[in-house]
């Protein structure tokens, strides 16, 4: 009788302690923004994440100037800082369309989404900052979806580094200088595209913060 009492009291403790291994595992794993409390973003602001996906493992690949893979530019919609970007894979209800979105910065930086960080600003000039801001918002509001071919000769699509050179080239502010990269991807047709180091390593933007 003794023993069994052992064994269920045994078996009892690891029931125990696998929930609470499976709980500090759920906890660990809950998502969060990993933007640093206290920062705070300016209209024109670019910012910068890579991600956890194969698509943020392909844009490295290719991009082996740069730590990120993705980019967006911080808005003022009704008194609110925001984050416009263009990006594929992110629905927010089923059947949303890859698109270009708006969303909150603690989003955007999501674990889920975002492994490290950064932001740049344009340097002694928040007009045209500002400008551009209103410009990506302008995209953002005519439903502008994402473009799969990463063709930015069309501008009725978009992807994430063509937003940026566009909005800010409405604002008479060429940050790449037209640099393009030519590559191919396995089931894809030639590509000549920005990357996001074309326009991080650009020296019209000076980093506030990296994390």
């Amino acid at each position: 009788m003794f023993a069994k009492r052992v064994v269920f009291l045994m078996k009892k403790a690891m029931i125990i302690i696998a929930m609470l291994a499976l709980l500090a595992a759920c906890k660990q794993q809950a998502p969060h923004s990993i933007l640093p409390e206290g920062c705070v973003l300016e209209e024109g602001d670019l910012v910068f994440r890579r991600g956890n996906g194969m698509t943020s493992r392909a844009v490295l690949a290719v991009d082996r100037h740069g730590s990120y893979s993705h980019i967006g530019i911080a808005v003022d919609s009704c008194g609110t800082m925001m984050i416009v970007h263009a990006v594929p894979g992110e629905p927010d209800y089923e059947g949303d369309p890859d698109r270009v979105k708006m969303e909150s910065p603690e989003k955007f930086y999501s674990s889920l989404n975002a492994r490290i960080g950064e932001v740049r600003r344009l340097h002694d000039n928040r007009a045209a900052a500002s400008e551009a801001a209103r410009h990506a918002l302008e995209v953002y509001r005519r439903g502008t979806l994402f473009d799969h071919d990463y063709d930015d000769s069309d501008t009725t699509k978009m992807y994430c580094c063509e937003l940026i050179t566009f909005a800010y080239g409405k604002a008479g502010i060429r940050l790449t200088d037209g640099k393009r990269h030519r590559f191919k991807l396995p089931g894809m047709k030639p590509i000549c595209c920005i990357l996001p180091s074309d326009i991080c390593n650009s020296r019209m933007l000076t980093k506030i913060i990296s994390f």
